[in-house]
């Protein structure tokens, strides 16, 4: 059992103030592995007044410093890939696959971010002003369950790369991948209070965060609720924000797609990261003509994935998260058979073999309507929803009649109908022929998906303000 009592203040370790006890648990077999002692709003104000005295310091460092601290933190990240590795896989439950590049990729952001830094115009002259772009403050960041290690490294490395400094409230529900990852950013050795580590609930710590006059920015990751009610707090002292929400996002199967690629990219689109992912493409819209040919190979594509033990190598898809989550998952799929869709794939309940783990069969559904439950909600599980369409423009129309915007997926054998079609999709990011991610891009969302951009040259810029300065000649 994980005893996990220690959060990250000032530059040292420290036993939290609050005293409330929270549960891990293991999805896979849903045994209590352990609990977390959770910081209390006391210890987010020791955290904010921390980053609050480092700021004038950091803000003031040179970018080769600011580099060099990025690369041991790099560095340290990843001489522990292994253990968070081991944490990932048994407090989340993430496929082996997608836990090792989870693992790794926490690590890569921080030279995402000094590549960011080192291609981004702190100062340029507009006219006869000298803009000079100054950090914004002391930022909070939120992270969520869903990839809890690489949020937290990869909003850090940008708060860190601007100049600013950093108040981190991860997922309680994530709690032994935060202390691989503080116990590495500790050995990175980062000036006392530059960034702090504050494990809570959103609504004790992350509302402490969010309600002081002391942080300037907080930057989200989470549901659409719980962002729309951090932008109406943060109304109150104008604090800047940036919000990566949720998703509904569409795969689009034009009529000239091959179905030999364009099935199994719709089916790896819905299913990445079993599921639990708001960009995941959920909605598969298909060319009426075609529909049948469709589903056909989508069918034969589900079931050859395997919902189970997240500790198999031929497992794809792990368990949900909680129960709370799994339930949530379910209630969906027996919303979609009551709205009148056919079950062609999956479908109520723990895969065959299994009676333990938070484990959800694959599911796919046809002659679904865009305005059904299970094609406008975020799902956030292995549940599929085939939409046919009759010609081009109404698939635009559906792909775009949603109150999101985070991703998008085309499928087309003509690349330039493809950046045509793109052009019109209303997503932050739109993918044809391809699932690659780009971490030199801006993501973030449209509508309903969020405000603002994350990762990048682009991403940089919501951790600073422009300064205009003039008569400097």
């Amino acid at each position: 059992m994980y005893e996990l009592n220690q959060i990250y203040i000032d530059g040292a370790f420290a036993t939290p103030h609050g005293d409330e006890r929270f549960e891990l648990f293991n999805p896979a077999t849903e045994a209590v592995i352990g609990t977390v002692q959770l910081a209390d709003a006391e210890d987010a104000q020791r955290a904010i007044a921390a980053a609050k005295r480092a700021l004038p310091g950091w803000s003031r460092t040179s970018l080769p410093e600011r580099a060099a601290l990025l690369r041991r933190m790099h560095a340290a990240v990843a001489a522990r890939e292994d253990e968070l590795f081991d944490a990932i896989v048994e407090e989340y439950g993430a496929p082996t696959s997608r836990g090792r590049w989870m693992a790794q990729y926490a690590a890569q952001v921080f030279l995402d971010a000094i590549h960011a830094m080192e291609h981004f115009e702190f100062e340029r002259k507009l006219g006869i002003a000298h803009v000079v772009m100054q950090p914004v403050g002391v930022v909070g960041l939120i992270t969520p369950w869903n990839s809890n290690a690489s949020f937290i490294t990869g909003k850090l490395a940008s708060a860190l790369a601007t100049g600013c400094t950093a108040v981190i409230k991860p997922s309680e529900m994530s709690a032994l991948q935060t202390r691989v990852v503080m116990e590495a950013l500790h050995e990175a050795g980062a000036p006392a209070g530059v960034f702090n580590i504050v494990t809570g609930r959103g609504d004790v710590v992350g509302a402490a965060i969010v309600d002081s006059p002391d942080v300037r920015k907080v930057s989200f990751t989470g549901s659409t609720a719980v962002g729309k009610s951090i932008l109406r707090s943060a109304a109150s002292d104008i604090k800047r924000v940036t919000l990566e929400l949720g998703g509904k996002s569409p795969t689009i199967i034009l009529d000239d797609a091959d179905f030999a690629t364009a099935v199994p990219m719709a089916i790896q689109a819905g299913f990445m990261n079993s599921g639990q992912a708001c960009i995941a493409g959920t909605r598969i819209l298909v060319p009426r003509s075609r529909l049948a040919e469709f589903e056909a190979l989508a069918v034969a594509a589900v079931e050859s994935c395997v919902s189970g033990d997240p500790a198999h190598a031929e497992t794809t898809i792990g368990p949900m998260v909680s129960q709370k989550q799994w339930d949530r998952v379910q209630s969906y799929i027996s919303k979609g058979i009551a709205e009148g869709a056919r079950l062609l794939a999956g479908g109520e309940g723990r895969p065959d073999g299994y009676d333990r783990g938070w484990l959800v069969r694959p599911t796919l559904f046809t002659d679904v309507r865009n305005d059904m439950a299970i094609a406008r909600d975020e799902i956030f599980g292995p549940v599929l929803s085939i939409i046919a369409y009759d010609d081009e423009e109404e698939a635009i129309a559906i792909a775009n009649d949603t109150t999101y915007g985070l991703s998008a997926y085309i499928a087309t054998g003509d690349l330039a109908r493809g950046a045509r079609v793109a052009a019109r999709i209303d997503s932050g990011r739109v993918m044809v022929n391809t699932l690659t991610h780009e971490p030199k891009a801006p993501f973030g969302g449209f509508k309903q998906s969020g405000l603002g951009r994350e990762n990048g040259v682009i991403g940089l810029e919501a951790y600073l303000e422009p300064k205009a300065i003039i008569g400097l000649g």
